[in-house]
């Protein structure tokens, strides 16, 4: 028997068409901002000439300076299994978030006709947005990270209009650093009153064969006397199906399409049509939407978990915040691209949006680079985690915030699961399972072809008292030794791992003697990179990959994190000035972690991985036992120093830390070459890799992720700068300060150097090397170019690097 099946077929809708019958607006450039309250900063007539001049999408915060009195917060933090509240710093990155903001921005909409419906819709604004056009209240959004429209046909004035903003962050409303501003995109959109209503139109497959896919869509409008015409276009512009109606039920028009032979979106070819729609009026076209999808077919099985197009799928994925590292929470495509690219070479198939309702770009590159998505929407539900976090607002305010996300964003073909929670306090008392039923109900009654899924930590408890057992997707954060009892005990018959490992590490980092630990912690505040410590609640990374890698009914995981993000800094939260986390799989500048290649090598089946840790220069410790690890594709490698094996390892299953990694225990330090040899199934040696002992440093090397991007000021190149010695070997230990400089058609935007203990701010053009790398973000200009950055640092030759910037 299958527990559930959804076969779907989905679509991203995106505003667009013909500029006569809608009018998409972007506000993004020449706001004005000020960081304090303002009396009276809503009135047309208040004077903004001192005020700051940005573009939106906006994080006021990131540019900090960081503070070790920001927000501390003495709490117990059940999560962590705590006992008693303590103080900490640094848990919501230790940079200015808290306090009150105004925005107001000037604007015109020249032939506005009377009739015409105006909507002023935010994708996330932090938080309790109050919003004023030409002085009147509009309406309020508390939830910071919830998309929200307001309808301001009746606030319009003809010429110059001023729209005004608030914004409060508390104290004590977050477990991480949440970004401060209107941190996404602002629109306007301009339609007629016969229009399509806003997020209105869900597309959906009852059916998907190699020969049909039969396409529903659903089509909430206003007007009467009204005929929808819909055309499916191909990736190559060809129209494949069209389909003209004029029957309502209601407000709805549904339409049933047939799309002969259809292209499949998967994970692996993630193909896209678009639907163009047209609402008529009688024979007078009134609005038109073009809407972009993917075909595809999902199941939830008994035993086996997700069913993607007909093949067993098991989430390869990771959680992530929604910060951008040195960038804050202001969205940028460009950056968020850069992680997905990064997740994708890893073998990473699958994102949880932790623990908030995601941007649309990160959606729309999802949909456009084959990652499966499971969409979250709250940390908090009536009982509080954090003084004034969601919990103030859940009663009144939960219900709509569902809505609106599942409204505007079900149209993604990457979206398989909504999360209706993360951890809550609620798993306790009979008043909290009612409490997951209403909101699952919502997802359902919005949207009844994905499942719903709860990260529950509260494993035990929720066995007993029935939170777990109506949950669609059994979601359980970490509890390794309550998989087998949960699956037993719940019905679903098969159980997620929503939040798996919480591994820390720092890059480039190494501690002897090298053993697992739990809650260890160091002088420097640093974590070892031999990927052995954890937290007293949580595990290394091969003991999830046994449970998924023996049991078919374990369906997945979604690793805490993909990148580390911005406050949490456990195990140090109490260790100033610790003030970003050590989960990441990726550092805060976005540079892989040795655990990177843990998981490659058992995620990406296509390539192979082959990878040596530590570096290998460690003056002083000439003689010493060093441990090796290698983390590869191969199951057997051998390894030699300075041209001497030191004998040849296998995986082996029967032996917990030898299932996934190659260890050479008793290998003594000698400076000099370190190299590895890896063998195929027939014993022949396929592939190699060597480090060496570096000398001095000597020069930069730079390295760009992308040297061509677009002028369009907002588009971003990546540079990794690395410290080598003369031969161009990287200089593990290297701390240089370094500076840099940005000419020609780009600026210099920030840097970041992974150090979770740096107080250098990203923002100013001068960092240390943190282990003998940092990244410098490059953005363009709004003219086309050339950009050269050049890197500078006491005692080093110096280097630049160019990239064209094109229109």
């Amino acid at each position: 028997m299958k527990s559930s099946i959804f076969l779907c077929f989905f679509v991203f809708l995106f505003l667009g068409g013909n500029a006569q019958v809608r009018q998409l607006v972007t506000l993004d450039s020449n706001w004005k901002f000020i960081n304090k309250e303002v009396a009276g900063a809503e009135k047309p007539e208040t004077n903004t000439a001192s005020w700051e001049t940005v573009s939106v999408p906006h994080d006021w915060a990131i540019k900090g300076p960081f503070d070790k009195e920001i927000d501390a917060q003495k709490v117990r933090v059940t999560q962590d299994m705590e006992k008693e509240a303590r103080m900490r710093t640094g848990r919501t990155g230790a940079l200015p978030h808290i306090g009150i903001g105004w925005y107001r921005k000037t604007f015109e909409l020249p032939g506005l006709k009377a009739g015409k419906k105006v909507l002023l819709v935010f994708d996330g604004a932090m938080s309790d947005a109050h919003v004023w056009l030409n002085g009147k209240e509009v309406g309020n959004h508390p939830y910071g990270y919830a998309y929200f429209y307001f309808d301001i046909s009746d606030y319009l004035k003809d010429g110059e209009n001023i729209l005004a903003v608030r914004l409060e962050n508390p104290s004590n409303s977050s477990r991480w650093y949440p970004g401060a501003g209107i941190y996404r995109k602002v629109q306007i959109i301009v339609k007629d009153e016969t229009s399509f209503k806003q997020w209105g139109t869900f597309i959906t497959t009852p059916f998907v064969s190699e020969e049909v896919a039969k396409v529903n869509i659903k089509s909430d409008v206003n007007g009467e006397d009204v005929r929808l015409v819909t055309d499916i276009v191909d990736a190559d512009g060809k129209v494949v199906a069209s389909k003209t109606s004029d029957e309502k039920f209601g407000k709805t028009i549904e339409q049933n399409i047939a799309v002969p032979h259809p292209e499949i979106w998967d994970t692996e070819s993630p193909y896209l049509y678009t639907a163009h729609s047209k609402l008529f009026e009688g024979n007078e076209l009134k609005d038109e939407l073009v809407t972009r999808f993917g075909i595809r077919s999902v199941v939830y099985e008994r035993g086996k978990g997700l069913i993607l197009n007909g093949e067993v799928t098991k989430f390869k994925g990771v959680c992530l915040h929604h910060d951008l590292g040195p960038l804050g929470a202001a969205v940028n495509k460009a950056a968020l691209k850069r992680q997905l690219t990064i997740l994708k070479d890893m073998g990473c198939n699958a994102i949880r949006s932790s623990h908030n309702m995601p941007s649309h770009e990160q959606l729309e590159l999802c949909d456009e680079m084959g990652f499966l998505f499971m969409a979250e929407s709250f940390d908090e539900w009536a009982k509080a985690k954090v003084k004034n976090g969601y919990n103030r607002w859940f009663n009144d305010w939960a219900e709509k915030d569902v809505v609106n996300l599942v409204r505007a964003t079900r149209n993604h073909p990457s979206i398989v699961m909504w999360s209706s929670g993360n951890e809550v306090p609620d798993q306790w008392g009979d008043e909290g399972v009612k409490r997951a039923k209403w909101l699952q109900d919502i997802f359902h009654r919005e949207d009844p072809t994905r499942p719903v899924t709860v990260g529950m930590d509260q494993v035990a408890n929720t066995m007993k008292n029935g939170f777990g057992a109506i949950i669609d997707v059994p979601g359980l954060n970490y509890r390794l030794p309550l998989y087998g009892e949960a699956y037993q005990r719940f019905p679903q018959g098969f159980i997620l791992g929503s939040e798996t490992a919480s591994t820390v590490s720092s890059r480039g980092v190494y501690k002897f003697p090298v053993e697992e630990y739990k809650q260890k912690t160091y002088g420097d505040f640093q974590s070892s990179s031999y990927d052995l410590e954890a937290c007293n609640w949580s595990n290394i990374p091969d003991d999830d990959f046994v449970w998924q890698d023996d049991y078919d009914w374990v369906i997945g995981e979604f690793v805490w994190t993909g990148f580390d993000y911005l406050g949490e800094p456990t195990p140090y939260n109490e260790a100033w000035p610790s003030r970003s986390s050590y989960f990441g799989i990726c550092d805060l500048a976005g540079l892989p972690k040795d655990r990177y290649y843990l998981y490659r090598s058992r995620w990406n089946t296509k390539e192979e991985t082959l990878h040596i840790l530590p570096h290998w220069n460690w003056d002083g410790r000439e003689g010493e036992t060093t441990p090796v690890f290698v983390y590869t594709s191969y199951n057997t490698a051998e390894l030699f120093v300075n041209g001497v094996s030191q004998g040849k390892r296998t995986k082996n299953r029967e032996e917990r830390l030898d299932r996934y990694r190659l260890r050479w225990m008793d290998v003594k330090y000698e400076p000099g070459t370190l190299k590895v040899v890896a063998f195929d199934g027939n014993g022949n040696p396929v592939a190699e890799q060597e480090i060496h002992t570096a000398g001095k440093p000597h020069h930069l090397e730079l390295s760009a992720d992308r040297e061509v991007i677009s002028a369009d000021g907002k588009d971003l190149s990546y540079v990794t700068v690395s410290v080598v010695d003369k031969d161009g070997n990287l200089c593990p230990n290297a701390d240089n300060q370094l500076s840099f400089e940005v000419s020609g058609a780009g600026e210099f935007r920030a840097v970041c150097n992974g150090d979770a203990t740096s107080l250098e701010m990203f923002h100013i053009p001068t960092m240390k090397a943190f282990n003998g790398k940092l990244v410098v973000t490059v953005q363009s200009i709004k003219e086309a170019g050339e950009i050269e950055l050049q890197v500078k640092g006491k005692g080093l030759k110096s280097n630049t690097i160019k990239i064209r910037s094109n229109t």
